[in-house]
This record gives C-alpha cells, sequence and structure tokens, in this order.
C-alpha cells in the first residue's frame, strides 16, 4: 500500500481500479486544513492525463503489474517485436505503446517489458544509450564556436543536434529523457 507521501514521478497505483503513473506532485497545505497532494495522473494503458487532489491519509495499492526481460528482435509495420530470452515466447508491441522509446531500441539488445493484464504495455529503457551517426553534414573548416550544433542522423532513425566535430560512424551517446546528444562514445 501507498499514501502520497510515498509519491515520486514514475510510481505506478492504483486510482478507482484504473491503474496510473504519476507524472507530477505537489504538496500543498491550506490554512488550518490538512495537507493535500495535487498530482497530475498519466493512464498506463490509455495516456490519458488527469488531475487529481488527494488527502495526505488516502491509500493506494499498487496495479498487478509483472516485469520480464526481452531481447528486441525487428520492427515490421508499426509493430515492435520482442522475445522472451528463456522461453522464445514472441510478443508483439505497437509503436504507440512505445512512444519515444522505440527512437532508442536497439535490435538484439534486451529490455525490460512492463506486462498489465498480460498485455505488454510498455518497455523501459536505460537513461542514456549509445547510437551511431548514418547521416550528417561535413563541418566547415574554422567552425570554432562552441555553441553551434548540426543535426545528425542516428541509426535508429531519430535526428539529435551534435556539435561540429561529428562525423559519419561515430558513435554518440544521447539521453533517453530529453533526447539530447551527452557525448562522444568510443
Amino acid at each position: 500500500m501507498y499514501s502520497p507521501s510515498d509519491f515520486r514521478r514514475g510510481l505506478r497505483i492504483l486510482v478507482d481500479d484504473e491503474p496510473y503513473y504519476v507524472v507530477e506532485y505537489q504538496h500543498f497545505k491550506m490554512g488550518r486544513g490538512k495537507a493535500n497532494i495535487r498530482t497530475k495522473l498519466k493512464h498506463i494503458k490509455t495516456g490519458a492525463v488527469i488531475e487529481k487532489v488527494f488527502s495526505s491519509n488516502d491509500s493506494f495499492k499498487p496495479p498487478d503489474m509483472e516485469e520480464k526481460k526481452m531481447q528486441y528482435l525487428y520492427e515490421n509495420v508499426g509493430e515492435f517485436t520482442f522475445m522472451d530470452s528463456q522461453t522464445f515466447e514472441q510478443i508483439s508491441i505497437p509503436v504507440d505503446n512505445l512512444g519515444d522509446a522505440r527512437w532508442y531500441l536497439l535490435e538484439n539488445e534486451e529490455y525490460k517489458v512492463l506486462f498489465l493484464d498480460n498485455e505488454a504495455i510498455s518497455v523501459d529503457i536505460p537513461t542514456s544509450v549509445v547510437l551511431e551517426v548514418v547521416q550528417t553534414e561535413p563541418s566547415a573548416r574554422g567552425d570554432t564556436v562552441t555553441n553551434i550544433t548540426k543535426p545528425a542522423k542516428l541509426n535508429t532513425g531519430l535526428t539529435v543536434k551534435v556539435p561540429p566535430f561529428v562525423k559519419e560512424g561515430d558513435k554518440v551517446k544521447v539521453d533517453t529523457r530529453t533526447g539530447e546528444y551527452l557525448e562522444r562514445a568510443n
């Protein structure tokens, strides 16, 4: 059981028997009354965002979710196929359920796949990934100003802004939360 004092970003809870995760929360107290928690919740299945206020003595159950380590195999017509490494069972997750995580999936890598009611709903990805630059413009000679960036297309189809010294074939580290270039990788 969770209470509003346990709230943090990404915490999964059941509200009115529906699975949500906490996007934002704010503690507030008005006058002589008791403390309340104002939250923004995102529905795990539908993606709908709601705002709700909870009393500090409310309690919540965690949704019945399961995590499995699965290997990403390939994308086919808007569906991403994963395989359980122990049972070799394959599942497909629609691109809508993955959101921005689809830009960071590398073939043959293992990821945690989240299941709700035996249905795959999303994939947990690391906070940063190393991707290869497949297309970018060559830098102009003499471009030494530090805040200049250029677009670079990566091997997953994602386009990020990179410094001028990055060239095709380089590997770059990208933050999966913001989609921004972090550093050049070895």
